[in-house]
């Protein structure tokens, strides 16, 4: 039986949205670039984050004829130089950021610990540290925006299973101390994200902006490219077999549409939204939900991200808030 997928209705697809301003990062590619497509296809005018400026102008060629706009800013999510001139070029030009959908992310296929030249492990980097620069330095623009939301991405994988939860490590963000493992890294960098929606939901609690984290769905994207060899020829022999399992890119950029036009994300700010995925070990959570009550108490401790924030400000080179 096909399993019933979460879509935005009618009204909000076809909600106008013209004049309205969005940051998507990773946008040239995946989740990103159909979150982008359909923003524009609403009217919306979208600034394309991209770490390679060719991919996001080759791409936006396809937007052709929509009723919105765009440009591309390039943008680095390891490189925090990288994002503060992001920044910097777009409150150049923007005097309003409307939606801000943290989209781009990376995990390390190699299961042997890297970092970037900050010293951070490279898939909480671009994951998590990357988009918390970003959003703090875009602070005051999105308060300064009636209505503002944004959205980051976490994943299924934050989840973990009844038996082993995965959870943040305050003392060993970055794998400076612990045997790496790649997955139980990506884990740990959406446990992240779900806990910074969270805190952040707090902050601004007597502002108009309201705040997401988000589980797209399993797409149908170039996950795993970048793996070995044993791990690249799984992933193509199993592609008839999974089908039926995955997402398109388009289906998994539901959930980021929902929370970005739906009228009622607003109403659950700093809350989890799921697609529905059959890799949750939890069977109750298998179908999703707008919002969605994460399966896993270390993604909803509010005490633990306050500590998580405080720590990644100095961190990231920013006197907290």
């Amino acid at each position: 039986m096909a399993r019933r997928k979460l879509a935005i209705d009618q009204a909000t697809a076809s909600k106008d949205v013209s004049g309205k301003v969005y940051i998507v990062t990773g946008a040239n590619s995946g989740v990103g670039l159909e979150t982008t497509r359909q923003l524009i296809k609403q009217g919306g005018h979208v600034v394309m984050a991209c770490r390679r400026i060719e991919a996001g102008e080759e791409v936006a060629k396809s937007f052709s004829g929509l009723k919105g706009s765009y440009e591309v800013i390039k943008c680095d999510l390891s490189d925090l130089q990288s994002i503060r001139d992001f920044t910097q070029a777009f409150l150049s030009k923007h005097s309003q950021l409307d939606g801000l959908m943290c989209n781009a992310g990376f995990v390390n296929m190699r299961n042997q610990v890297e970092h970037t030249k900050h010293g951070f492990e490279t898939t909480i980097a671009a994951s998590y540290f990357g988009h918390f620069l970003m959003t703090e330095l875009l602070l005051d623009v999105l308060k300064s925006t009636p209505g503002a939301r944004m959205g980051i991405l976490s994943s299924v994988v934050h989840a973990g299973n009844p038996k082993n939860r995965h959870k943040v490590h305050l003392d060993d963000l970055n794998w400076n101390k612990r045997k790496y493992r790649n997955i139980a890294a990506y884990g740990e960098a959406k446990v992240a994200n779900n806990l910074y929606a969270l805190e952040l939901a707090d902050r601004l609690k007597d502002h108009d902006v309201s705040t997401a984290s988000i589980h797209p769905g399993w797409a149908r994207s170039n996950f795993g490219s970048g793996g070995n060899f044993l791990i690249r020829t799984l992933m193509t022999v199993m592609q008839p077999f999974i089908k039926g399992m995955t997402d398109s890119n388009e289906e998994s950029a539901q959930t980021s549409l929902h929370v970005l036009l739906s009228d009622d994300a607003p109403n659950h700010s700093g809350a989890y939204f799921s697609q529905c995925s059959v890799l949750y070990r939890d069977k109750e959570c298998k179908q999703g939900g707008w919002p969605m009550k994460s399966p896993n108490p270390n993604a909803t401790d509010l005490e633990t991200a306050k500590k998580l924030v405080n720590q990644t400000y100095e961190m990231v080179g920013l006197e907290p808030a």
